[in-house]
């Protein structure tokens, strides 16, 4: 059993809220960076969430995307319109079921996404650099579980509970 004092509790518990704090700007900058991202590249946040998916995770279906992406059918099918048009995407038949489309990105547009976010894929490289082997574990299995607690939350909200 450890011995924790309430000096210790109190430290512990200002640092959770420094790391909820920093949480929180993370979102917000990251959602001012995509902001300007999808503005250069004339793409709505939620066209951009949806092809990062598809990018990642494709190629998928119009229902695949739809549950990643917990977006309703009629919702994606307009994005993957969007997309299409502006040459992001392609809708193909799926070889295994030709009454069945699948969604893949084309890479030669992901080009000009990777070079829109390369300083911040620069930044992150550096800032990965000032930790060992360890503390990149350590840091990738809390960024890996605070994710999962966002999907419960997500989840939990989508289910009409309250916690």
């Amino acid at each position: 059993m450890s011995y924790v004092t309430s000096g210790s509790r109190s430290n512990r518990r200002q640092l959770t809220a420094q790391v909820k704090e920093s949480l929180r700007d993370l979102h917000n900058q990251l959602s001012t960076l995509n902001r300007q991202v999808g503005g250069q590249l004339a793409i709505k946040d939620i066209d951009m969430d949806c092809l990062d998916l598809i990018s990642r995770h494709g190629p998928l279906s119009p229902s695949a995307l739809s549950r990643r992406a917990r977006l309703h059918a009629a919702t994606v099918t307009g994005i993957l319109d969007r997309l299409e048009r502006a040459g992001w995407v392609a809708r193909e038949r799926d070889p295994a079921d030709r009454r069945a489309v699948t969604v893949r990105a084309l890479p030669d547009r992901g080009k000009e996404v990777y070079r829109l976010f390369a300083g911040m894929n620069s930044a992150m490289e550096s800032i990965c650099a000032d930790y060992d082997e360890q503390q990149l574990t350590v840091l990738a299995d809390f960024l890996r579980k605070t994710t999962d607690a966002g999907l419960a939350a997500t989840l939990d909200l989508a289910d009409g509970s309250d916690g």
